[in-house]
């Protein structure tokens, strides 16, 4: 199979986890009926962006979010990339996204490996050390119609990991993110079509809807750029979905008529994943 419809959640975050829950299951049971194959939340989907509440809505792995996120998948037959929930492990908090195939099995798990410390004069402050640990694999899962590389938001800083899971074999870099109003206007479209262009893959970032009245401001406009380095689709600020369909010939293609991945010079440079 060469081509699956890939669905962006761009939900809003609500102070009541279980309100979010429940907006995504429903999200994700419309867009399952309109035949996407696999649905993507945004980073921290049943969370407020806020370091103070991370460890309040966190849960261990096997909590609620993760329990009803499994449950949708299996229910309505669809992959579900679920966003990213704060997860507790002894006394450490995690940002991470969990991967579930249609029967609602687990088979991928990322933490976010970059944390997003910044502080811009005039701009946005924000310091997710101050509550967050790092996680420390590159992830991939498979599917039937290919390897998927799976990040978090600051991570597609760093192209290194982006090339990484490229030259594990992933065609799809999904990224569920939440850019705020200084880095968003600035990097967010950018980032996704540079990182695509890179690699030669589509890369696919979700984010939040823009809450104004909440203490992190979302950019949203959550993107699916191509391996050409296209915007394929992009939304606005406000709650809603987007589904789009992802050609994998189209990969192939741009890597036949162009292929940087087999120029690599591995013989002067060569990145190394170190376990």
């Amino acid at each position: 199979m060469n081509k699956f419809k890939a669905a962006l959640l761009q939900t809003n975050v609500y102070d009541d986890k279980e309100k979010n829950i429940e907006n995504a299951v429903r999200l994700i049971e419309k867009v399952s009926g309109e035949g996407a194959d696999i649905a993507v939340l945004p980073e921290m989907f049943c969370c407020p962006y806020n370091s103070s509440l991370f460890r309040a809505y966190g849960e261990i792995e096997g909590g609620a979010a993760y329990t009803a996120m499994s449950k949708a998948a299996e229910d309505y037959g669809i992959y579900v990339v679920a966003g990213t929930i704060p997860e507790l492990q002894d006394d450490r908090v995690y940002n991470t996204s969990y991967v579930f195939d249609r029967n609602g099995n687990q088979i991928a798990k990322h933490r976010k490996m970059h944390l997003f410390d910044i502080d811009i004069e005039g701009g946005q402050y924000f310091k997710e050390s101050d509550t967050l640990t790092s996680g420390g694999d590159v992830t991939l899962f498979d599917t039937e119609f290919c390897k998927i590389g799976l990040a978090i938001c600051y991570d597609i800083r760093f192209p290194e990991l982006s090339r990484l899971m490229a030259a594990e074999g992933a065609e799809v870099i999904i990224y569920p993110g939440a850019f705020n109003m200084t880095t968003g206007p600035a990097h967010w479209e950018l980032s996704f079509r540079a990182r695509a262009l890179d690699n030669q893959v589509y890369t696919i970032g979700v984010a939040p809807a823009r809450d104004l009245e909440a203490t992190y401001h979302s950019y949203g406009n959550s993107i699916v750029a191509s391996p050409w380095g296209n915007v394929l689709s992009q939304m606005d600020e406000k709650e809603g979905y987007i589904i789009q369909e992802i050609d994998l010939d189209y990969v192939k293609k741009i890597r036949n008529e162009l292929p940087l991945l087999k120029h690599i010079r591995k013989d002067i440079y060569a990145l190394m994943k170190i376990k």
